[in-house]
């Protein structure tokens, strides 16, 4: 039988997972996944608003119908992952949202949602980058359990709670490929950084639930399974998984040690990113990644900024009376 003819922002990934470029900002940046099996599908993460046309297409070059999908899961609701869920719900008159049990109910009601990220954004530019938040209805909105299983046709499908990068955020372990859909809990591995040593990975902290020691045992725990794959959001599909996840670690106790070296510094953020840039750019020279130091800075602008900040929320809650810290 004749493999479908996919568009070029779909990207087989075997075992009848294909990784989708959502197209934002950026060529290979943020992937949602469809998994299939048995004429069924799911949609693992979603992009923003602007991603959608490109799933509703990705289902049609694969011969699905939009009734065929069973289940859309966001690992967490930054608005790069889930942004899109509620307009993508209006497409799929079958399908589920299974979220995060902390995730429910900004699915439901987005409002909170948008005015913490246009306080910092504004509106303009979360109009312009995700779009208006659609709400899904509350009846079709399940949550997800610590170790709780879904069935797509013929596989199943089991979530894991992990914190660190998020409070709501989970993980989707796929037993077929013995893979994990990780969301941002293993970081961010963007192809342009591959070397002849294969691929580099890198923590991120963006703001505001950043929490290393849980991000720590979060990852740890997704390298206890022994998978063969990890399915990044940012970006595709990964192996050499002990290997990516012991540099991660590394780069992770980098970043705290740096935080907590500059927590008291007078131009906290600008310290933290010249940091973060030193350490990353370090990091890649060691993987013998070849890059010129102007292109490794333009590729890494935007997360060195966002974990800055996500950094300095952590270290502002670290600095708090204990009883003080939420």
């Amino acid at each position: 039988m004749t493999a479908p003819a996919l568009p070029a922002f779909v990207e087989p990934c075997g075992h009848d997972i294909y990784a989708v470029d959502t197209g934002f900002h950026r060529p290979r940046f943020d992937a949602a996944y469809l998994v299939v099996d048995a004429g069924r599908a799911a949609i693992v993460d979603t992009g923003t608003n602007f991603s959608v046309p490109r799933l509703l297409e990705a289902l049609t070059a694969l011969g699905l119908a939009r009734d065929a999908v069973d289940w859309v899961i966001p690992t967490h609701i930054h608005l790069d992952h889930a942004g899109g869920v509620g307009l993508l719900m209006q497409e799929l008159p079958a399908a589920r949202v299974m979220a995060h049990p902390r995730a429910a109910r900004h699915l439901v009601d987005p409002s909170q949602i948008w005015a913490g990220a246009s306080a910092v954004y504004g509106e303009a530019e979360m109009l312009r980058s995700y779009g208006t938040l659609l709400p899904v209805a509350a009846e079709r909105v399940l949550t997800s359990t610590d170790g709780g299983r879904i069935t797509l046709g013929g596989r199943e499908l089991e979530f894991a709670d992990t914190p660190g990068h998020a409070r709501h955020h989970h993980c989707i372990w796929d037993e077929r490929s013995r893979g994990w859909f990780t969301g941002d809990t293993f970081g961010l591995s963007y192809r342009e950084f591959d070397s002849e040593r294969g691929a580099w990975v890198m923590p991120t902290s963006t703001p505001v639930q950043f929490e290393p020691d849980a991000l720590r045992a979060s990852v740890q725990r997704l390298l206890a399974r022994a998978p063969q794959a990890m399915y990044l959001t940012h970006y595709g599909r990964v192996g050499e998984v002990a290997r990516l996840g012991a540099l991660q670690l590394e780069l992770l106790d980098g970043m705290v040690a740096l935080g907590r070296r500059l927590a008291g510094s007078a131009e906290r953020h600008a310290a933290l990113c010249a940091g973060l840039s030193a350490l990353l750019r370090d990091s890649l020279a060691a993987h013998g990644c070849h890059l010129p130091a102007d292109d490794m800075d333009r590729l890494l602008a935007l997360d060195v900024e966002l974990n800055a900040q996500g950094m300095e929320v952590w270290l502002d809650r670290e600095a708090r009376p204990r009883g003080a810290q939420t």
